[in-house]
């Protein structure tokens, strides 16, 4: 019997632990899975790289036109590495020279069209989990599972934190703070694609599970769905 295949989105603020999740259900469910945030990264990082002015709305769409993105899986890390024009940019997108401007450019118009387009093509074969701010409410708004992930504010810096003083023993708490309060605010008041959580979106609040609780909690959400 072929088991039904489905679309779950993982939406929800920075730093909740969003991609590890859709990772693990992806593992779990041999599903295949795309990090939309990367997406928006690797064009942030062309736009940086190539100086391009992205208050010029000819020039946005000038330099989309020259950006390719594709999600290659690598055997050694066991997971789907994003390449920018065919480099491999997976780490280089998760410095927070990146983290500061990211929000910004995800916010205009062209550049979401342009990812969003990307993101449904991926889509069209179901069997696919992916993670971002409006994959349930615009990318995907028909999937079968939309997940929208939350946690306190203090527990999602210190998370933040761990993960880039590993890269960077020079950063601060305050400065990964002040980084996160912008980017929710960014997020949730652009007028293109805000976060939002869709309304029929099961909430997984982790500030008090583990990585393990909530991928049972999640992973029950979707066999349900599967079943049905």
């Amino acid at each position: 019997m072929v088991t039904k295949k489905i679309i779950i989105t993982i939406d929800g603020w920075s730093s909740c632990g969003k991609s590890t999740l859709a990772k693990q259900l992806a593992k779990e469910l041999n599903y295949l899975y795309v990090d939309s945030g990367a997406m928006y990264r690797a064009i942030t990082l062309y736009f940086l790289r190539n100086h391009i002015d992205w208050t010029d709305k000819k020039e946005v769409k000038d330099a989309l036109k020259n950006i390719n993105l594709e999600f290659v899986y690598n055997k050694t890390s066991n997971a789907s590495e994003i390449y920018l024009n065919d480099e491999n940019v997976e780490y280089v997108i998760r410095d927070l020279v990146i983290a500061e401007k990211v929000s910004e450019i995800a916010a205009i118009k062209e550049v979401r069209e342009f990812a969003v387009a990307q993101q449904q093509k991926m889509g069209k074969q179901k069997g696919i989990i992916m993670d971002g701010r409006d994959i349930g409410t615009v990318v995907f708004p028909k999937a079968e599972l939309k997940i929208f992930m939350t946690a306190d504010n203090a527990v999602r810096v210190e998370r933040r934190f761990k993960e880039l003083y590993e890269k960077n023993p020079n950063i601060t708490l305050e400065e990964v703070k002040t980084n996160l309060e912008m980017r929710d605010y960014l997020d949730s008041h652009r007028q293109i694609s805000p976060l939002k959580k869709a309304d029929d979106a099961v909430i997984l609040d982790n500030t008090h599970l583990s990585e393990e609780q909530q991928l049972v909690k999640a992973l029950g959400w979707a066999k349900e769905k599967i079943k049905k």
